[in-house]
């Protein structure tokens, strides 16, 4: 925000790990976590941000997890996009306790729980206030959720895609395995691509690459993080073109 009082975007696409709802759990949704971030949402929402998110599901399943080993493929990414959808009902409820206007848009049709994707009617969620939950990732088999956020991203004319992580920006090695890993304060798509960081894969990073999608990878677990970034601050890794 700046010193108007003006944020520095005016409508972002927020990408959630589903890891970052477990807290220090082992599996699924740490309440605590929900809320606390549901609250960050809602603070951000009030300075007048448009804000669409994209969940992941690995605290509940994932496709390529050694739980999904043996399984076909395309059966355990549509298991995957299922979870998708229960953290996205999660989160809903967690908003609607704060009294925050949201939607949940799935890319699979579960008509009686959800709205199916509809990008005119997202973006008109958008327009009059609402947050917007896209679950089921792109409805595809073979596509992360990575994918489905710079893709959603794109289509609703997001400014940048927000990658919230229990990781406090990208770096050089994995810094829970490596104390010395050096973070990058900013890096292009194709430094990303080239040293295979993992911020995203590939498929979206070469996506943000083509369209110029600016993504920003910082880490919800410290409080107010996704409210500087709102602001402009230079929190976490900022990925861009060359």
């Amino acid at each position: 925000m700046n010193a108007a009082g003006v944020p520095a975007y005016r409508r972002v696409l927020l990408k959630l790990s589903g890891e970052a709802l477990m807290g220090s759990d082992a599996y699924g949704i740490n309440r605590e976590v929900l809320a606390r971030v549901a609250a960050e949402i809602k603070s951000v929402v009030a300075t007048g941000v448009q804000l669409a998110v994209v969940i992941g599901g690995g605290n509940i399943f994932r496709g390529i997890a050694p739980s999904a080993q043996g399984m076909d493929r395309a059966t355990a990414d549509y298991m995957g996009m299922l979870a998708t959808v229960m953290n996205s009902l999660a989160m809903q409820d967690a908003l609607e306790k704060l009294d925050v206007p949201v939607r949940v848009q799935s890319a699979l049709r579960v008509d009686q729980v959800v709205e199916p994707y509809v990008r005119r009617r997202a973006i008109r969620h958008l327009e009059q206030g609402r947050v917007v939950i896209f679950a089921a990732g792109t409805g595809n088999p073979f596509f992360t959720t990575d994918t489905a956020a710079t893709l959603r991203g794109m289509e609703i004319g997001a400014d940048v895609v927000l990658k919230a992580t229990k990781v406090d920006g990208v770096y050089d090695r994995d810094p829970v395995k490596h104390p010395d890993a050096k973070r990058f304060e900013t890096i292009s798509f194709d430094e990303v691509l080239e040293k295979r960081l993992g911020v995203m894969d590939a498929a979206s990073i070469a996506l943000c690459r083509d369209q110029k999608m600016h993504v920003r990878v910082f880490s919800i677990q410290k409080a107010g993080n996704l409210m500087r970034v709102c602001r402009g601050e230079d929190v976490g890794t900022l990925v861009k073109g060359a």
